[in-house]
């Protein structure tokens, strides 16, 4: 099968947001997954039936076996944009025959080793640019653009700072 926005199962989709409108309860859950720490710097992340490990890189400690956790976050960005900019572009009618979202974010390690107060140890700004293949006018494509990110809760969840808490218990 040819790669089509078209193949996005937005019948069902649909169906959901009509169920969902007239039982708003049922629209409500949670996400979760399972870290547990393996060796070193590498860590194994369960979430639903799919599993994925991560690792630093060998200068912070690691052996690079794996994604890094804020690469992570890039990645999960980037599919949300994705999955958005589909979508958008399938209830528009507008089909890509190339889509690639590349996310980028600069860092100063001076924060995560700890080496200034000043700086902080995540990123110090997100950017992601589009590439896409289509016949869509640039108006649909910023149209398609703006839904996206409205729409996309990983875009929501960054840009809007949602609230962390911990908590900690004694096992063993």
């Amino acid at each position: 099968m040819e790669p089509s926005c078209t193949n996005l199962d937005l019948a069902t989709m649909e169906a959901t947001k009509a169920h969902i409108a007239n039982n708003p309860d049922d629209g409500k859950g949670a996400f979760e997954s399972v870290t547990t720490w393996k060796d070193g710097a590498v860590a194994v992340t369960k979430a639903r039936s799919f599993t994925l490990e991560t690792d630093e890189p060998a200068p912070l400690g690691g052996t690079d076996s794996a994604i890094d956790p804020m690469e992570l976050l890039l990645a999960s960005l980037g599919t949300c944009l994705t999955i958005g900019w589909v979508t958008h572009a399938n209830k528009r009618g507008v089909d890509f025959s190339n889509l690639k979202i590349k996310v980028t974010a600069p860092y100063d390690l001076s924060g995560y080793l700890g080496l200034s107060e000043d700086v902080r140890p995540g990123f110090l700004n997100l950017a992601y640019d589009v590439e896409v293949d289509t016949d869509a006018d640039d108006a649909m494509l910023a149209e398609i653009k703006a839904a996206a990110e409205k729409g996309s809760p990983m875009f929501d969840n960054i840009l809007n700072g949602t609230p962390v808490a911990g908590a900690v218990s004694r096992v063993g």
